[in-house]
């Protein structure tokens, strides 16, 4: 396990902190064991971590491991109540916060299977009680993967762009200590001058981007920036315009940089898939090939495997990374692993004669409007192809679309053009102006949250 190989580096520098501050490996493995030395909690005790992109929660993680307590990562700045509420439904014992102090809630630990050890919320920004159980096996197995495909070395230096309670954001975090890498700790956002600064002056090496990010570095026109150390750019956590993917392609490209396009899932601890660097001009659209130790296939709906190319199937993972089941109650924490190294992603795919994937919308991305079945995901990512900046969400017989920063006289043009396209009645399609859509702290749209918002 890589968290307790940390040592093993000795006087290398782990992290860099936000006031210049280093720390050894050896130093970061003692400050996460005093962590929970000092507190001296029962062996197995289920703990929570109030996560921020500090050395305090960064050790807390760590201690956790290697003192094998299973932690639950939480948003440090989720709502109060959605907190306590989430700590009180799976009997959280003890709390780390934010400041680094240990928190008892009165309440005894529950029982807890053995392999577990961490806990992720599907939904982090919402506190929601379906956990994702991760092992320390699917841990190293998907670190060990991405610093495979990524080819990361010790001389690496990402910058802490995403969340570390974020499962893509976890990835960058494991992935590098687990080589050796010097992790720049910080939670300032990419649109702040002091990330930049902090990114020069310690000469990051890598940049981790959600399509949000991706889509702001563009408007703060990024191919003027000045970033001599960059090598590698990464984008996960939902799909980028394929216009904006040949973009930071080719922009890459110029620069004597990689840029890769990554897929996953936080059942799958992060990463299922990638497209090469040098792929990606030509597979734009595509999540890639599998990862290193890991299978892709399409299933369809009698459960055969889809061999035709172009044929339409769920995609199903399988590989050491995958979960071990939910947790949406106390009693599944004791619940041994369900899943067996299989993972029914709930996304639609094809498959191209060159053996990448395409995802074309999610399964549970459908809705039926007067009885037709109708993809979200594909709707929304035609009329972002013609110019529109939309999210597309609704329910049965009802289709509705969000537009960002428009005047109220393109509601009419936008309903009619949805109406021709797909052939549905103007009385189910319903168009909202907005000044910004609703976004997760890792930075995805909350279709949800969206919907509840427009159509209460």
């Amino acid at each position: 396990m890589f968290a307790n190989r940390l040592q093993s580096y000795g006087d290398r520098p782990s992290l860099i902190l936000e006031d210049g501050l280093i720390l050894s490996y050896a130093q970061l493995a003692q400050r996460a064991d005093e962590i929970f030395a000092d507190a001296i909690l029962p062996s197995r005790t289920l703990i929570a971590i109030e996560c921020e992109n500090t050395v305090a929660s960064v050790s807390a993680y760590l201690g956790a491991l290697r003192g094998g307590y299973p932690a639950l990562l939480v948003d440090a700045q989720l709502d109060e109540q959605l907190r306590k509420r989430l700590y009180r439904h799976f009997r959280v014992a003890y709390v780390h916060d934010a400041a680094g102090r240990w928190v008892s809630q009165d309440q005894p630990s529950p029982q807890v299977h053995p392999d577990v050890a961490v806990l992720l919320s599907t939904s982090g920004s919402t506190g929601s009680p379906k956990l994702v159980k991760l092992t320390a096996a699917n841990l190293d197995a998907n670190a060990a993967s991405i610093a495979q495909y990524l080819q990361l070395g010790d001389d690496e230096r990402p910058i802490t762009s995403l969340p570390i309670h974020y499962s893509y954001g976890l990835s960058v975090l494991n992935s590098h200590l687990s080589v050796g890498g010097t992790v720049l700790l910080t939670g300032q956002p990419v649109t702040a001058r002091k990330f930049w600064d902090m990114f020069r002056e310690h000469g990051a090496t890598s940049l981790a981007g959600v399509p949000t990010i991706y889509a702001m570095l563009k408007q703060l026109r990024f191919e003027r920036m000045e970033l001599p150390s960059l090598r590698t750019m990464t984008q996960a956590g939902g799909r980028l315009a394929p216009e904006l993917v040949r973009w930071f392609s080719e922009l890459a490209t110029s620069r004597g940089q990689r840029f890769f396009v990554m897929y996953g899932q936080t059942e799958a601890t992060a990463r299922m898939a990638y497209v090469p660097s040098q792929k990606l001009p030509e597979k734009a659209s595509s999540i890639g090939i599998p990862i290193p130790g890991g299978k892709l296939e399409l299933v369809g709906e009698d459960g055969r495997v889809v061999e035709a190319i172009g044929e339409t199937g769920e995609l199903r993972y399988s590989g050491p990374n995958v979960m071990m089941g939910y947790a949406s109650e106390v009693e599944d924490l004791a619940k041994p692993d369900l899943h067996e190294g299989v993972l029914l992603t709930g996304d639609l795919a094809t498959r191209d004669e060159d053996g990448f994937f395409h995802v074309v919308g999610r399964i549970k991305r459908f809705i039926k409007v007067f009885g037709n079945r109708i993809g979200l995901d594909e709707v929304e990512e035609q009329l972002r192809e013609d110019r529109y900046d939309v999210a597309v969400t609704g329910r049965d017989d009802l289709l509705v679309v969000a537009v960002r920063g428009a005047a109220e006289d393109i509601k009419e043009k936008l309903s009619s053009h949805v109406s021709a396209r797909y052939r549905l009645h103007r009385s189910a399609i319903r168009v909202h102006t907005v000044e910004a859509f609703p976004l997760s702290t890792s930075g995805k749209v909350q279709y949800a949250e969206l919907l509840k918002s427009l159509c209460p």
